[in-house]
């Protein structure tokens, strides 16, 4: 018998062929190995695993070497169904693990589903119950089983491999069973519940188990900060000057704490946690994101892609953690980074903000107050837009105050100013944290920040740019629309949406 490498080329290669003919479809083919049980492939709908899998080799490597360890798991071809609806089909496998748990031992059904950049993405993981089983949701599993890991959050080809998560399930199934028998009295009620969750589109659901419940009235004001760089100390350091959170854990996703982290850890300030581990995060009202990749990458597309990269580990296990909060993007660039992490939150769009232009809002408010002395009685001025050369001014409030062209010279004189100005860690840091203040608070105070964009100024793509919103405990509660026309910002808001979903339509989320 051959090797199930040459056994799995070989079948593609007669697939081409008979997919040439017309015959393809829905035809299944399994691959005998040479051990006891088999392992199948299903390859369907005018589709080939080897056009679809971009490193093939390195995937059928890994399946080869899941069959050593699991001979019993089987596989096939299915129709994935992502939380932003989209479908793709991707390679799958389903069996059993077994889990020991106060001396009996287990058989825990799974369902992995290997996605088209493995071994560079990790897999996503599903408990998959049959109708007497209950989902026990708790640290590492959802109420609709999918299951966040660790191992998942750090995944990192070559050194993670599916056997290793398989282990770590195993192990973190043992100190909490994700499972439980339901007695026949309760299957039509689970049959009921499934159909509930079934039914969930945001991919966010309001059944926690008992223990978690009780657990999140425990906090009150609770804050995540991801990321121990600048961004995330600065953060971490304006947020407990203020006194906003009762609780602010720091999340310190490098291998070795260094610098700034580890200063913090030394002097321990009042109701602040430094943790490595996500769970850490969890109901917190307000999750930032300051995180950026720090790979050597050559063009822009590529830094923005490890971003992607990095954010599919951390986002749906964040979102998972703290279902009923805000999620506050800070990274870089934070217009797209902000639509990344809406997509892989499936969160509503008023719970998904990008610190978009606000720094520069505050900064622009002062220099026209205090910098140039006028009188803007009844006005309002924000920056809105792109971060960048793109942002543009806008006024609000009572039109007879001041004149257009007044306006006009005004805030052209202002953002002269704001443009010597630089964007320091601490500053941004001041920054979120009155975005968070407002929040937490329920401040309904009006902050220009990235949200989606779509309908706003005739942009009809998918695309966050900051516009002047109200601000609250339930995210953005209202958008604060200018009275007076103005081309020139329609103009460069327009500009900046066809540029920033050009680069989205690169990325690979």
């Amino acid at each position: 018998m051959g090797s199930l490498l040459k056994r799995v080329n070989h079948i593609l290669s007669m697939f081409i062929k008979l997919r040439a003919r017309g015959l393809a479809h829905g035809v299944l083919f399994s691959v005998n190995c040479n051990r006891s049980a088999a392992c199948s492939l299903i390859l369907t709908r005018f589709s080939s695993f080897s056009f679809q899998y971009k490193f093939r080799d390195l995937t059928v490597e890994e399946l080869k070497n899941v069959n050593r360890f699991f001979p019993h798991f089987r596989y096939s071809m299915d129709t994935y169904v992502f939380k932003d609806s989209s479908q793709k089909d991707l390679l799958n496998f389903t069996g059993t693990i077994p889990v020991m748990y106060h001396g009996n031992t287990y058989n825990i059904p799974i369902r992995l589903w290997i996605l088209d950049s493995h071994p560079f993405a990790p897999p996503i993981c599903f408990l998959k119950p049959t109708a007497n089983m209950g989902v026990s949701v708790g640290k590492h599993v959802d109420a609709q089983g999918r299951i966040y890991l660790p191992y998942l959050q750090n995944w990192s080809h070559p050194k993670s491999v599916i056997v290793g998560l398989i282990k770590e399930m195993i192990a973190k199934f043992q100190e909490e069973l994700p499972l439980y028998s339901l007695p026949s009295s309760d299957e039509a009620r689970q049959v009921d519940l499934l159909a509930y969750i079934a039914k969930i589109t945001e991919g966010v659901s309001d059944i926690n188990s008992k223990h978690w419940a009780n657990h999140e009235h425990k906090t009150v004001n609770k804050v995540t900060v991801v990321g121990g760089g600048e961004l995330g100390i600065a953060c971490t350091l304006a947020i407990s000057a203020k006194g906003i959170a009762d609780r602010l854990v720091l999340l310190d996703l490098s291998e070795e704490t260094k610098g700034g982290v580890m200063d913090l850890d030394i002097f321990n300030l009042p109701n602040v946690e430094i943790s490595k581990d996500l769970s850490a995060s969890a109901h917190s009202k307000v999750v930032i994101f300051t995180v950026n990749s720090l790979g050597s990458s050559q063009s822009y597309l590529d830094v923005v892609q490890s971003n992607v990269d990095m954010f599919r580990a951390l986002v749906p296990a964040l979102g998972h953690y703290s279902q009923h909060g805000i999620l506050l993007v800070a990274s870089q660039p934070v217009e797209i980074m902000t639509y990344v992490t809406w997509k892989l939150s499936a969160f509503p769009t008023n719970r998904v903000i990008g610190i978009g232009c606000n720094l520069d809002s505050q900064r622009l408010q002062y220099i026209i107050t205090n910098v140039l002395k006028a009188q803007m009685s009844g006005k309002q001025v924000w920056v809105i837009g792109e971060q960048g050369e793109d942002k543009v001014p806008t006024w609000g409030g009572q039109e007879e105050v001041m004149s257009p062209n007044s306006q006009v010279q005004l805030s052209n004189r202002a953002m002269e100013v704001l443009r010597v100005k630089g964007q320091r860690s601490w500053s941004v840091g001041l920054s979120v944290a009155d975005l968070v203040d407002s929040i937490v608070n329920d401040k309904k105070k009006v902050h220009s920040v990235s949200i989606l964009a779509k309908g706003y100024y005739d942009i009809n793509n998918e695309v966050f740019l900051s516009l002047p919103c109200i601000l609250g405990s339930s995210g953005v509660s209202e958008v604060i629309q200018s009275t007076v026309k103005e081309d020139t910002a329609t103009e460069k808001l327009q500009s900046s949406a066809s540029s920033i979903h050009g680069l989205q339509q690169q990325l690979k989320l």
